[in-house]
């Protein structure tokens, strides 16, 4: 077998600077049309995520959870006096139940007695200084969330609303 003669090291590099001209016509039609297909695939992609969005937010709005509220009567209760104040501080307090649905109002309602007792017992034994600040009153809220749980159990309120909150 014969041995190929070996190229010149300045044959290989005259070789790779001049590349065929039909080449780099090919490489750039190439280039083109890749780009081309991934800025379509790109788009079309856009489009079809948008439209699955669309759909999830419809299907979710028509999904709406049923919600009820339950008023619990207003209550006017007297707060625990602060350390050296001689006169009695009054809270006047109206509350709302948010329950699952109805049914689950249904269920609550004979036992608002229950409830109301709940909620004097607990906010009598209160200061004035308890109710400061915004924290004050989310304590309050998670405090009577808590207490009226206790008192509807089995049933189960999902929120206690404010609607109606002095203090003199």
């Amino acid at each position: 077998m014969a041995k190929k003669p070996k190229k010149a090291p300045d044959a290989e590099e005259a070789e790779g600077e001049a590349p065929a001209p039909g080449g780099s016509k090919k490489k750039l039609v190439i280039a083109a049309a890749a780009a081309v297909l991934l800025l379509g695939g790109g788009a079309g992609g856009f489009f079809v995520m948008k439209s699955r969005g669309a759909q999830a937010e419809k299907q979710a709005a028509e999904v709406k959870p049923p919600i009820a509220f339950m008023d619990v009567r207003e209550m006017v209760m007297n707060l625990s006096s602060d350390v050296g104040q001689a006169q009695g501080r009054f809270i006047k307090l109206k509350v709302a139940l948010e329950v699952k649905d109805a049914k689950v109002a249904g269920e609550i309602q004979p036992l608002m007695p229950r409830i109301e007792d709940a909620f004097q017992v607990y906010i009598r034994e209160l200061r004035p200084a308890d109710f400061e600040g915004s924290m004050g009153t989310y304590r309050l809220r998670e405090e009577l969330l808590r207490r009226v749980n206790v008192a509807v159990y089995p049933a189960k309120v999902e929120a206690v609303l404010f609607k109606d909150f002095v203090i003199q």
